[in-house]
């Protein structure tokens, strides 16, 4: 079961409030995902937006706002819902364009071409506010990136292992020792999880432009670490073939594998190589603050 489009919630939400009973809209949304949505597995329950709310929630609240609009339903006091003599007599297959076609109040919703095809002309994708959002964001977020794959492909290679073990610090790894460049066996830094360095992690950057890390490299990583070490993380901006994960996966110690793709998503997210240009703040009503009257 996938999570609804927000216009695809319009019949739960009618279908729950057709007895004519007045709901609070915490109490509505919980009663349209248990009713209609009880096939949607945890994982998908929990799918935030990128504001922080619940994706299924959100699309059902916008549901609500498009009906509110339609007159299919009416708040008749401030966080409550209740359906309207419309609604009761609602078509079953109640779509987007019927509300459009009965109010000038939609223009803030998209239609979006999937192909220019002759064949695909009438294929459309509808998207409420908060998904345009998250499709802008994760555009930018994508090009960004992108940008900083290419960057780190391009940058010294020394500075490069600077930067994983930059990366390693800020996700709180603690404090790392550059190894020297020459006879080093392959080992670029050495991170201590504790303060006596009792439990090390060996630390391998590899900066290549083309082609893939192969199974030799993880050999001689491995090779490299001391008797002591059981833990080493390999990171490079390109890729890993399958006989060098497998070599990971088997070995006796403990080793993780980050690609180009993997790495450029750590650094975005610990803010390493980048920095937030601006801030939006969305606001929304708050349903608990008007529940409590």
């Amino acid at each position: 079961m996938e999570i609804p489009k927000f216009d695809e919630t319009f019949i739960p939400i009618l279908e729950v409030l057709k007895t004519g009973k007045v709901y609070k809209t915490r109490k509505l949304i919980e009663e349209v995902k248990t009713q209609f949505y009880f096939g949607l597995t945890d994982d998908q329950l929990k799918q935030e937006t990128k504001s922080g709310d619940l994706l299924i929630d959100n699309r059902i609240a916008w549901g609500k706002s498009y009906l509110k609009k339609g007159g299919y339903i009416f708040f008749p006091q401030r966080g409550q819902v209740q359906i309207t003599e419309k609604g009761k007599n609602h078509n079953s297959n109640l779509s987007l364009k019927d509300l459009e076609n009965e109010s000038t109040m939609f223009d803030f919703y998209k239609q979006e071409k999937q192909s220019s095809s002759e064949d695909d002309k009438n294929n459309v994708v509808i998207s409420s506010p908060q998904d345009l959002i998250d499709e802008g964001f994760n555009r930018i977020e994508s090009d960004v990136k992108n940008e900083l794959l290419q960057k780190l492909k391009n940058i010294d290679p020394y500075f490069f292992e600077k930067v994983v073990l930059k990366l390693l610090r800020k996700m709180g790894y603690g404090e790392f020792i550059e190894t020297s460049k020459s006879g080093d066996g392959g080992i670029d830094g050495i991170i201590n999880e504790d303060k006596l360095g009792l439990d090390k992690i060996i630390i391998q950057a590899k900066r290549f432009n083309e082609g893939k890390v192969r199974e030799k490299d993880i050999r001689n990583f491995i090779g490299g670490m001391s008797g002591d070490t059981n833990k080493g993380v390999f990171v490079t901006t390109s890729d890993f073939d399958e006989k060098a994960l497998e070599k990971a996966r088997t070995a006796h110690h403990k080793i993780i594998c980050i690609d180009g793709q993997k790495l450029v998503t750590l650094m975005h997210e610990f803010n390493v190589g980048i920095q937030v240009k601006m801030t939006y703040d969305i606001k929304q009503i708050d349903e608990d603050f008007f529940d409590e009257q």
